[in-house]
């Protein structure tokens, strides 16, 4: 028991420390597709929080909102948050079919009011009109 329970605090502090490296990358990189990259999960966490609580937002988008989160926060992942690069990538791919579920039924601008980032970013997401 006591191994589980060292293994997984090892596994959250893993994730814990993977998302401050990226939040820490999205603030220092010079503008580009680099610092895109690190900020879209900080900012796609922060969409999805500030979504959940809005009430234009149907219950069917904030279920898909809500699953997005849980994902991101979840230590169990399909690619391990530990791999370089590629980690993030199965949080990132079910973070933006979430979001572009959502985009179908919430507002275009609540979800721009809701994105903090780059708002080229969110747009390219969900697609056109």
């Amino acid at each position: 028991m006591r191994d589980w329970l060292i293994g997984l605090g090892v596994a959250i502090a893993v994730v814990i420390a993977t998302w401050g490296i990226l939040i820490l990358l999205a603030k220092r990189l010079p503008p580009g597709v680099l610092r895109d990259l690190a900020a879209f999960i900080p900012d796609c966490v922060t969409t999805v929080r500030r979504l959940r609580k809005d009430p234009r937002v149907p219950r069917k988008a904030k279920i898909a909102i809500v699953f997005a989160g849980i994902w991101v926060a979840s230590p169990i992942d399909l690619i391990p948050e530990f791999i370089p690069v590629i980690g993030p990538l199965d949080d990132i791919i079910v973070v933006a079919l979430c979001l572009r579920y959502a985009g179908r039924q919430v507002p275009r601008d609540v979800l721009l009011a809701a994105w903090p980032g780059e708002p080229r970013l969110i747009e390219r997401l969900l697609g056109p009109v």
